[in-house]
């Protein structure tokens, strides 16, 4: 089936729903890629961090689809960023992924203690997509503050901002600051950050009761659940599995809607307390690492 798509405020489409590939380890990635595109997915997520972006490359280019019909998206990591190193980091993404342009090439994170480097980086990607090098322009685990300095020393306003978001948090500022600038959000752990909140006092969203008995209502899982929940409110999803079965599970979410107190009810579970790395906090000379020449 084909997917439904979401327009960018530059007017690109992107798919509601696609297939991320972080900490999947390179020798996995090449027939995990290929499972989702045969299952139906048309846009992949990568990162220069992730350290799979050759795997991608190699998975749709043996995928025999034309290289228009596969949205492709990665992001430049926090040791590549300044004006002339992001130029470079297109150059090593592009080369390992076997492509000339890339749909969509984002920030992964914000540096709030160097923001000029931030600043710089982002100028880079407005360079490439005024050369035609990428279709769209976009940024990661950009909080209110970091999109509103952002938007004051740039002028191209990002298309996508990817965020942790998931029914135990949903982080609504960052949602609503995305929103007011016609911001697509993205969500990575969608389905719940399942790893941050295993040894937590909170349950895996997937064993959560509440969303078990919406889910028995539809005679759907606990994952497809989360995952129409996240479309029916606007935002596009990027799942991550390496298993067969559960790739096309996470794929089969548009035979059903969830009804509006279905949907509050689910909003109704964000603790506020986030999984993934406190975005203040992100420095090179913690998270810094060298990304390898293409």
């Amino acid at each position: 089936m084909s997917v439904p798509h979401f327009t960018l405020n530059n007017g690109v489409t992107i798919p509601v729903l696609g297939y991320g590939v972080f900490q999947t380890p390179p020798d996995e990635t090449v027939t995990a890629v290929e499972t989702a595109l045969k299952v139906g997915y048309r846009h992949i997520d990568t990162a220069a961090a992730y350290g799979n972006e050759r795997e991608v490359g190699r998975a749709i280019d043996q995928s025999g689809l034309a290289r228009d019909d596969v949205f492709i998206e990665t992001k430049v990591w926090i040791s590549d960023f300044g004006y002339d190193e992001t130029l470079h980091a297109f150059d090593k993404s592009a080369g390992k992924l076997g492509v000339e342009q890339l749909d969509l090439l984002i920030l992964h994170q914000a540096l709030p203690g160097e923001f000029d480097l931030t600043v710089g980086a982002y100028r880079a990607l407005e360079k490439l997509y005024a050369d035609g090098r990428v279709r769209a322009i976009g940024v990661s685990n950009f909080m209110r503050k970091h999109l509103d300095q952002l938007l004051a020393e740039t002028e191209i306003v990002p298309v996508v901002n990817q965020i942790e978001v998931h029914p135990y948090f949903k982080q609504p500022d960052v949602l609503a600051a995305d929103a007011e600038h016609g911001i697509l959000s993205q969500a990575w752990a969608p389905i719940g950050g399942i790893t941050f909140y295993r040894e937590g006092r909170h349950t895996s969203t997937l064993e959560n009761p509440v969303i078990g008995e919406i889910a028995a209502a539809h005679d759907k899982t606990p994952a497809q659940v989360m995952l129409r929940w996240h479309i029916q409110q606007g935002r596009q999803v990027i799942p991550k599995s390496v298993t067969p079965s559960r790739i096309a599970e996470n794929f089969d979410v548009f035979d059903f809607a969830l009804t509006p107190e279905q949907l509050a009810v689910i909003d109704g579970l964000d603790t506020g307390i986030r999984g993934g790395p406190e975005p203040e906090d992100v420095t090179r000379e913690k998270f810094g690492r060298d990304i390898p020449e293409a």
